[in-house]
């Protein structure tokens, strides 16, 4: 008997209504910004949880930057769990819940960067597995996770990690003073 794997679409978000995904919102005109929105499902309609929450607005020049990179590395996932891989359309994009954790870690990684910062940050993006984007996802969002709070708390710290921070001007270093003791130690002394 073989097992069904689940019916999906785009980014493998679940093909059924009221699933907990998220939502990023391309319009048609370049101009307009892109929206990361986490879409809570029916879980949005209990104990005061919102419907849903837009989680970060992107300039179409970082969108740009970043979304190449997310395409490729999740559809390598959906092709891996043998899912059908999705695109980028002008409209709303439906992203599975964890993709849509990971990319918002790119994408508030990215809102405040540079063009020359961009391509680090998706390196590094790459680098991370999916567990620790989760972690930062989580820590992020717990503090900073609304469009407005750009240089706040995780939110900030995401930039500076993953974009190698900014560089500090130019200091010569001091060399380190040679501690006499070290080899002094009753650790280094013969035992007779």
């Amino acid at each position: 008997m073989s097992e069904q794997k689940p019916a999906t679409v785009d980014f493998g978000a679940p093909d059924k209504f009221g699933a907990h995904l998220f939502r990023v919102e391309i319009p048609a005109s370049r101009q307009e910004p892109v929206v990361i929105i986490e879409d809570y499902g029916y879980r949005g309609q209990e104990g005061g949880i919102p419907r849903e929450e837009a989680r970060v607005v992107l300039q179409r020049p970082v969108w740009s930057a970043i979304a190449d990179i997310a395409r490729r590395e999740f559809n390598d996932r959906l092709k891996a769990a043998k899912v059908l891989t999705g695109r980028w359309h002008t409209g709303t994009n439906l992203v599975d819940r964890l993709l849509g954790k990971e990319l918002c870690v790119l994408a508030w990684a990215a809102e405040t960067a540079s063009s020359e910062q961009l391509p680090i940050i998706c390196s590094k993006w790459a680098a991370l597995r999916p567990e620790e984007r989760w972690w930062l996802f989580s820590m992020t969002v717990a503090e900073a996770g609304l469009p407005e709070d750009t240089q706040r708390g995780w939110r900030r710290a995401l930039f500076l990690a993953l974009s190698d921070g900014e560089k500090a001007a130019s200091r010569k270093r001091r060399p380190r003073p040679v501690d006499e003791y070290l080899f002094k130690l009753p650790l280094f002394e013969d035992s007779q």
